[in-house]
């Protein structure tokens, strides 16, 4: 019987099939990292969460056949080191899709409307004339949203902005084929035309080399002073320090963010804004959502060792 390690807190309903058929490893109380690495070796399958597979994690699982990763983000995970070693790396893609979309919506909604501004506002005890220009916030409809990565998770948050009568253009690192373009009525353009036109725009892009820091201090000058930036996909994607001084000088109106450059650090020169919402990369923390990952990712084990196709990512 095949050996599988859970290295951290999973939906444990995700895995009833996979404890069928394989003996699995599981602790509600994470384990310690120097525990997994004693013990990696015993393992031929791993569904990873709450630490990196670096080169030393890799090393430690001399037996180790396949690293199913328990979300969609891999930039956490050696894909060469992996590679030299012939372990399969797969990750969790589709179960992302509706959770993280939905909280990305949540976010561009609540940074438009200025909710974290207002709810703060009325929790001290105060209130204010929203007559006042100064304090008004963003009618979505007849704006124009910017998808930075027009994957799963992209094209869902298309479909709920088509719901509020938002116009999508998008930017990757392909135009997508015309009858997904068409399904979303959605128009391709370059970077730079994305950041110029778009009145909100959401990151969904992996983080590679290309797209660590693309959004920085040039990038911000390019955008409209009325406009928000979202991003519930990985944090370095942003330049924190960028986005703080482009928000204290008014060059956007404000940001919703999941995800951070030095999480679980964020600066206290972001956190003392008043135009931005937060939240604690919780972009797929439901209850449905988790159980949805857990499952995929236990699925993929499955399949690999039942020599079915399964999904791999690659560098």
């Amino acid at each position: 019987m095949k050996k599988i390690l859970i290295t951290g807190i999973v939906s444990k309903a995700g895995l009833a099939e996979l404890k069928k058929n394989y003996e699995v490893t599981y602790s509600e109380i994470p384990f310690k990292r120097s525990w997994v690495l004693e013990h990696l070796s015993e393992y031929d399958g791993v569904i990873l969460m709450g630490m990196p597979a670096d080169k030393e994690f890799i090393d430690a699982g001399k037996n180790l056949k396949i690293i199913s990763v328990n979300g969609v983000g891999f930039d956490h995970v050696d894909l060469t080191e992996a590679k030299k070693r012939g372990i399969t790396v797969s990750n969790s893609p589709q179960s992302v899709r509706v959770a993280t979309s939905e909280l990305t919506f949540s976010l561009i909604l609540a940074a438009a409307k200025r909710l974290y501004e207002y709810d703060s506002i009325v929790r001290k005890g105060s209130w204010i004339d929203v007559s006042e220009e100064s304090y008004q916030g963003m009618t979505l409809d007849k704006t124009i949203l910017g998808i930075y990565g027009f994957g799963r998770i992209g094209q869902t948050v298309a479909k709920y902005a088509k719901a509020f009568g938002m116009s999508i253009i998008y930017h990757d690192h392909v135009q997508l084929p015309k009858e997904i373009e068409q399904k979303f009525n959605a128009t391709y353009v370059d970077f730079d035309t994305m950041l110029t036109k778009s009145d909100v725009i959401t990151i969904h892009a992996p983080l590679l080399d290309s797209t660590r820091g693309i959004f920085a201090e040039e990038a911000f000058k390019k955008m409209k002073s009325t406009a928000y930036l979202v991003n519930a996909a990985r944090g370095p994607i942003v330049s924190e320090a960028a986005l703080v001084a482009a928000l204290k000088q008014h060059e956007i109106a404000g940001a919703g963010l999941d995800v951070f450059e030095f999480e679980p650090d964020v600066g206290e020169a972001l956190r003392a804004l008043p135009n931005v919402i937060m939240a604690p990369h919780a972009g797929t923390g439901t209850i449905a959502g988790r159980k949805e990952i857990a499952t995929e990712a236990a699925q993929n084990l499955i399949s690999f060792f039942e020599g079915q196709p399964v999904n791999v990512v690659t560098n």
